[in-house]
């Protein structure tokens, strides 16, 4: 059986953040898959991780795709569009264009492609309706893009209605917690055609938290938001991949 090499791409949903570690390591659904992965196949996945926090869909396919396909993976997934969702303006035909050439290149490279969709923060963002329109527009316009295409796997997140419920977000309510990426991982795994431990699918909630005021959120998460869009710059200015090259991803023991 020859060895998986699984390679991620895209920008913080996939990059894991909210799903951060006592030891300040970012975790997040892509490792989860990785180790996940192993422990159903019992054998090592090699894995890496190019996503980088705050991309738009195009940087992530200009700075990251290539790169990717360099390694010589055997899957590469791929989620984009987020960032672009939440901008003033934003054009749903680039996105999909930013997803139609990964698509392209993979075929051209003859490597399995797993799709993803965000998974939904709309109802607890500002300008919810703006997000949601957008984000369905998106997720509409993917599924029709490959709905010829049964080899591409596909691991849908933006209709899944439990996924959008507070338990499952981090503080900034922008990114998904531990809760979240844990319920993410689990759909991919059954998409590649695994069982994902039963317990994924929706974790005991997490301690309960004093509830950040409205206030707080704007003053902590929201206004450094909005003076990156000010001044032209991203959370991932900076950041290097946490996994740029190969990891070996072993199987753990269940005893």
């Amino acid at each position: 059986m020859s060895t998986v090499r699984y390679v991620a791409i895209g920008d913080s949903f996939t990059e894991g953040v909210g799903d951060e570690l006592p030891d300040g390591h970012v975790r997040g659904w892509a490792d989860l898959v990785a180790q996940g992965w192993s422990d159903a196949s019992g054998d090592r996945v090699e894995y890496a991780n190019l996503a980088i926090r705050g991309k738009l869909a195009w940087p992530i396919v200009d700075e990251q795709l290539e790169k990717a396909l360099a390694l010589g993976p055997t899957h590469l997934s791929f989620n984009g569009g987020g960032n672009d969702m939440i901008r003033p303006r934003t054009s749903i035909s680039s996105v999909v264009a930013a997803f139609d050439r990964v698509i392209q290149r993979c075929d051209a490279e003859g490597v399995q492609l797993i799709l993803l969709s965000g998974a939904n923060p709309s109802a607890q963002l500002p300008l919810s309706r703006l997000v949601q329109r957008r984000g369905d527009l998106l997720s509409a316009a993917v599924s029709a893009r490959i709905a010829d295409r049964p080899d591409i796997i596909r691991a849908f997140n933006w209709p899944d209605r439990e996924l959008s419920t507070p338990t499952y977000w981090a503080e900034d309510r922008l990114h998904m917690n531990s809760r979240g990426h844990h319920r993410v991982a689990a759909r991919v795994l059954t998409a590649l055609g695994m069982e994902p431990p039963a317990a994924w699918w929706s974790l005991p909630l997490l301690p309960e938290a004093a509830r950040m005021r409205a206030s707080t959120y704007y003053q902590e998460h929201l206004g450094p938001w909005v003076k990156r869009r000010l001044t032209g710059t991203s959370s991932g200015d900076g950041r290097e991949p946490k996994f740029a090259e190969w990891s070996a991803v072993a199987p753990q023991s269940t005893e």
